[in-house]
């Protein structure tokens, strides 16, 4: 057990049977009453973000959670699927789970699959991922006056605003975090 004040921004816990991951933490302490502890939280299971509201002396279950590199192979229809880069064993993610990260899911990526006592909860994927664009804007001349941008669509689907400059067919590298355009590749 760990006491609620101990918890610290990124670290995973258990309250009330439920698992979450601490987004933020504040601690408030007045002259005559207990220490508030206020935790902004998400449920690694549903995304769900919330805020929890304890006391000072309260007790939190530690969660280990377990990180195991693996390769993602390929789109299977309703279903994602990964392969240990040890064992060689596929494991199958419903692609409901994974809306963010399917727009950077690319054949070969090596990414981490997060484990919480054998259940897979997501997906953990590299900073930055080089995509091809398939489609992109034409330049318009005469927009060159200020860093302007361009509409353009990676070959996950994902649409990015790129400079004036980058061609349809190029491979760029996109930020996992945001999405947006961080150079060419």
């Amino acid at each position: 057990m760990l006491n609620c004040t101990e918890v610290k921004p990124g670290q995973c816990f258990t309250w009330e049977n439920e698992l979450y991951q601490c987004i933020d933490i504040q601690l408030n302490k007045t002259a005559m009453a207990k220490m508030k502890v206020k935790i902004k939280v998400k449920q690694p299971r549903t995304g769900v973000v919330k805020e929890l509201s304890l006391i000072g002396g309260d007790q939190v279950g530690e969660a280990h959670i377990d990180k195991r590199p693996m390769q993602f192979l390929y789109d299977g229809g309703e279903m994602e699927v990964f392969m240990d880069s040890e064992t060689y064993e596929q494991i199958e993610i419903p692609k409901d789970r994974l809306e963010w990260e399917s727009n950077f899911l690319i054949p070969n990526l090596d990414v981490n699959i997060m484990l919480y006592e054998g259940e897979v909860l997501g997906v953990l994927l590299p900073d930055k991922v080089d995509l091809d664009l398939v489609e992109c804007e034409q330049a318009v001349k005469g927009n060159t006056a200020t860093s302007a941008l361009k509409n353009a669509v990676t070959e996950t689907g994902l649409q990015v605003k790129v400079p004036l400059f980058i061609e349809n067919g190029e491979k760029i590298t996109v930020s996992t975090v945001d999405g947006k355009y961080a150079g060419r590749a």
